[in-house]
């Protein structure tokens, strides 16, 4: 009875984290698989959104400012917002360079945005971060509180998932892979093409924000060891690349996969002997890295590959239908 009661508990705690995880995908999506930007700093929005709803929601702390007590829903549009109004500037200087060079930029933007929270006690309470952030329905018995927030989750991912669905068949998601696709033949339709950019940056962040607020408020507290770049980054993109870029279905059967075997291998290696057990979970990233491995040697396009309408149909003779041809 325990043991089934320890396994419904983890698998609970799974389908926040998937839930969650499929957010930041689809924000993700957005910005790479609508149109073709390599944003390898989702940790910096991450962090903004769950920092700011842990400062609006949270109660009163001498030392630092917050203790705003608001609603947790305004919590969560004010992560949205926070990270929209952080990635208005970033993209207007960022957004300039392209694959690569945008890359590294992005990273370093993350990067110093970790370290400001880290350093500001004034505003983050530095390295001892937010506690008492509230849940929703956190006064109910663990199981229940579990499930209530697991139904809060999925009721977000939905409302995602169908706004971004519905931008992406849309005329602005059909300008956008045409932007994509070959910039060059957008611009000569009188496209605004940095405008364009920007927002699909800015909305891409927005939703990494949200998913920012609902990792502080499922785990009541919020610390700089918890953006760390492996999970709140690479995984993520992992979870895209894996699921089909392009495809918000495959962004979310993608957050599912990955989740679900970084999670059973941690299962796995916490079970064996101390001393082998902290080597044994480089094996979780290595696992993950295969995978992937596999998934672009033997299926490039992801499980749930970009439906045809969205790549780019040859134009002449010899041309390949490829929808990143312009990267």
């Amino acid at each position: 009875m325990e043991l089934a009661l320890g396994l419904a508990n983890y698998a609970l705690f799974m389908g926040v984290f998937i839930g969650i995880y499929a957010i930041l995908a689809l924000g993700l999506n957005i910005q790479w698989g609508y149109s073709g930007l390599f944003n390898a700093g989702i940790a910096g929005f991450f962090a903004v959104g769950a920092y700011t709803s842990a400062i609006l929601t949270s109660p009163e702390a001498a030392g630092r400012i917050g203790g705003f007590e608001l609603p947790t829903v305004v919590g969560w549009l004010g992560a949205m917002v926070a990270a929209a109004l952080i990635a208005w500037p970033i993209g207007k200087v960022c957004l300039r360079f392209r694959s690569d060079y945008l890359a590294i930029a992005s990273i370093g933007i993350a990067e110093i945005i970790r370290l400001v929270i880290k350093s500001e006690d004034a505003l983050t309470n530095g390295s001892k971060g937010i506690n008492n952030i509230p849940r929703p329905f956190g006064d109910l018995p663990y199981v229940q509180s579990q499930m209530a927030y697991l139904a809060i989750v999925l009721v977000v991912l939905a409302v995602v998932y169908f706004a971004v669905e519905r931008q992406y068949n849309a005329p602005w998601g059909r300008m956008m892979r045409a932007v994509r696709d070959n910039e060059t033949a957008a611009t000569a339709m009188g496209k605004d093409i940095a405008f364009r950019r920007l927002q699909a940056f800015i909305f891409g962040a927005a939703l990494m924000g949200l998913g920012g607020a609902l990792f502080a408020h499922f785990n009541r507290s919020i610390t700089p060891e918890a953006i760390d770049p492996m999970v709140a980054t690479f995984l993520v993109w992992i979870m895209l690349i894996l699921g089909g870029s392009g495809n918000n279905r495959g962004a979310i059967l993608g957050a599912a996969v990955v989740w679900i075997i970084w999670s059973v291998s941690e299962i796995a290696t916490d079970r064996l002997p101390h001393e082998y057990a902290v080597q044994a979970k480089y094996i979780r990233v290595f696992l993950i890295g295969l995978m992937l491995q596999l998934v672009l040697r033997y299926r490039p396009e992801g499980i749930l590959p970009e439906p045809l309408g969205g790549t780019r149909q040859p134009t002449r003779s010899g041309d390949q239908a490829t929808p990143r041809q312009s990267r």
